[in-house]
């Protein structure tokens, strides 16, 4: 079996959209997005500085735009029998296995990045990762922290990305230290991601997800929230909607995805970010990158 995995935020890069201008199928969707946007993202992908793409409200556009058209490029190369994305990356690899249309899911990607950017600025938050530490021990220390801290992202053996108040992921990171992690590492994002302060911007994705029209998908998604494989319209949308607090089971799910019998991967974005991780998962398994 084939999968194709779509990454999310940390993926970008300067220039990254010159390489889609050279194909008029992908400069014509590019135009489209400018369209639906409301402003020239085309023109930051292409021109735009690190500073500009750095913008949640710029960033998560971007990358979806980028995956999306790269994997509408691949025409009968692009012949997934699963696809999965990290974050931001769930909702390209729904629109790329046609669980919804570009158009709808660049709307709800614009709606998904103003939403977390609006509850970023209610709450000063923060997101760290924390190398060479149990899962279970890392769950144990947030649990016992005066304040909000979660696990967030799990990404691969010995690396878990843990998200909550700003005050609340310092003194987690202390104690992980003392209690035997390798490193503790704050990261420079706007705010805590994938943790209970996105509340309110998953309040204001609900409805919005709720109301949108979700088709039964050429392939078996495997989602975030329950690293499991989905075909089921409502559990997509649920899932999806439970994504923007709950963590992202990153290792879980291509280790699913390995016992349900996937060969071969290939990343479908523009960068090689879930290669990297997919390495540290299981050093056999080989992830390609896709090239139009």
């Amino acid at each position: 079996m084939k999968v194709f995995l779509f990454p999310g935020q940390g993926s970008q890069y300067v220039g990254m959209g010159k390489e889609l201008l050279k194909n008029n199928s992908g400069k014509k969707l590019l135009d489209e997005s400018d369209e639906i946007l409301g402003f020239k993202i085309s023109d930051i992908m292409t021109n735009g500085s690190k500073e500009a793409l750095k913008k949640t409200e710029v960033t998560q556009p971007s990358i979806f735009i980028y995956s999306v058209i790269l994997a509408k490029l691949l025409n009968k190369s692009f012949n997934p029998g699963a696809v999965a994305g990290h974050s931001l990356g769930e909702l390209s690899a729904i629109v790329a296995a046609g669980g919804i249309s570009y158009h709808e899911g660049l709307n709800l990607v614009k709606k998904r990045a103003i939403a977390m950017q609006k509850a970023c600025e209610l709450t000063r938050g923060s997101m760290a990762a924390i190398l060479g530490m149990n899962d279970e021990l890392i769950e144990g220390i947030c649990n016992n922290i005066d304040g909000i801290v979660v696990a967030a992202n799990y990404n691969c053996p010995g690396q878990v990305v843990i998200s909550g108040e700003l005050r609340a992921v310092q003194i987690a990171c202390e104690k992980l230290i003392k209690n035997g992690a390798k490193r503790a590492l704050i990261l420079p994002v706007s705010g805590a991601f994938h943790s209970p302060l996105m509340n309110p911007a998953k309040k204001e994705l609900e409805k919005v997800i709720k109301n949108t029209t979700f088709k039964n998908p050429i392939c078996p998604i495997y989602q975030n929230f329950s690293s499991l494989s989905e075909t089921d319209p409502e559990i997509i949308k649920e899932n999806l909607i439970n994504q923007l607090t709950g963590p992202v089971r990153w290792n879980q799910t291509i280790n699913n995805m390995i016992k349900d019998g996937a060969k071969t991967f290939v990343e479908t974005g523009p960068s090689q970010v879930l290669q990297g991780l997919n390495r540290k998962i299981n050093p056999k398994i080989v992830t390609d990158q896709a090239v139009f």
